[in-house]
């Protein structure tokens, strides 16, 4: 296994000057995970820029490190070194509840196996980030299933819902606390092709109507085309964009 060795400016905490309009930094990031006694890196130094209002997609083969990086910048997973800046702030120096502050209140995720509370319904479902932000919602809620087409089937259990349908509550959870940055990974995998496409053309209709940024892991290229950048992961490090 090769040896990481600090990086001097991390270790200083010497980070450098950003673009004004950059909403995400990732400096020398590094992630390793353990199968036994074995250690798998996962990330291998990724140096990372994503600006504020755009669309970018991860791409690469399975394993390339897609979704640790994906997880790492979205505060979900801690690396082994380096730093992930959000709006100039050191993200995995803050403490566990300022993390979980910030991502309730900047972040929204949208995941390949939805997870949603079966004992919930739609909207409960929706609501849940605005509960742990103690935020009253409930408008802005009925507001997003509205929205993304579930304005009749808000009181629906997951059971009752598609794919494609919970797939929608899901996004309309990930929008309800109004956050500047949504986190996608693989959002289409579980769905078939139809349903895939129209998940998708609502989420970059939303994001653009919003002007949030948006970051989506994806093995489908065709689908990368319609984001502003492509980045391509091997090996766990950055090969083109």
């Amino acid at each position: 296994m090769e040896i990481l060795k600090p990086d001097p400016r991390t270790a200083l905490n010497e980070i450098p000057p950003s673009p004004e309009n950059e909403i995400i930094a990732a400096w020398d990031v590094y992630r390793t995970f353990s199968i036994g006694s074995k250690p798998i890196e996962v990330l291998k130094g990724v140096n990372l820029s994503i600006l504020r209002g755009e669309k970018l997609f991860l791409c690469g083969a399975s394993g390339a490190g897609k979704t640790s990086l994906l997880y790492t910048l979205a505060g979900l997973e801690k690396p082994n070194q380096g730093n992930v800046l959000v709006e100039g702030i050191d993200l995995y120096s803050k403490n566990r509840k300022e993390q979980a502050k910030l991502r309730n209140e900047k972040m929204g995720y949208v995941f390949q196996n939805f997870f949603l509370l079966p004992e919930l319904t739609a909207i409960e479902n929706v609501l849940i980030p605005a509960m742990i932000g103690r935020k009253k919602g409930r408008d802005r809620a009925e507001e997003l299933l509205d929205r993304v087409g579930l304005g009749d089937r808000m009181n629906h259990l997951p059971t009752e819902l598609s794919g494609g349908e919970q797939q929608r509550v899901a996004i309309a959870r990930s929008l309800v606390n109004d956050p500047e940055i949504l986190f996608a990974d693989e959002p289409t995998g579980n769905l078939d092709s139809k349903s895939g496409h129209s998940v998708m053309k609502l989420l970059m209709s939303l994001v653009e109507e919003q002007a949030r940024t948006l970051v989506v892991v994806t093995h489908d290229s065709e689908l990368a085309k319609t984001g502003d950048r492509k980045i391509e992961l091997a090996d766990g490090r950055v090969v083109g964009q």
